[in-house]
């Protein structure tokens, strides 16, 4: 049941992160906007709970960068 949850919230962060892309090159959503911010993050955060629990680590230092780490340069 473990492994299904992860996959589940992995599948998520993968189609967050795509969605985020595809909404914001279409100019649909501003790249600064809550729903580009906030469908990134979450994406990032998906991203991160598969790799954990598949033990794929480079991409969980990846994603904790791409999903808030460098938010500071924004500031």
């Amino acid at each position: 049941m473990k492994g299904k949850v992860a996959e589940i919230i992995g599948w998520y962060g993968t189609l967050a992160l795509l969605a985020a892309y595809a909404l914001v090159s279409f100019q649909i959503v501003p790249a600064n906007g809550f729903v580009y911010q906030f469908l990134n993050l979450t994406g990032a955060i998906g991203i991160i709970v598969i790799a954990l629990y598949k033990g794929v680590y480079q991409s969980v230092v990846l994603n904790i960068f791409l999903g808030g780490g460098l938010r500071w340069l924004h500031l």
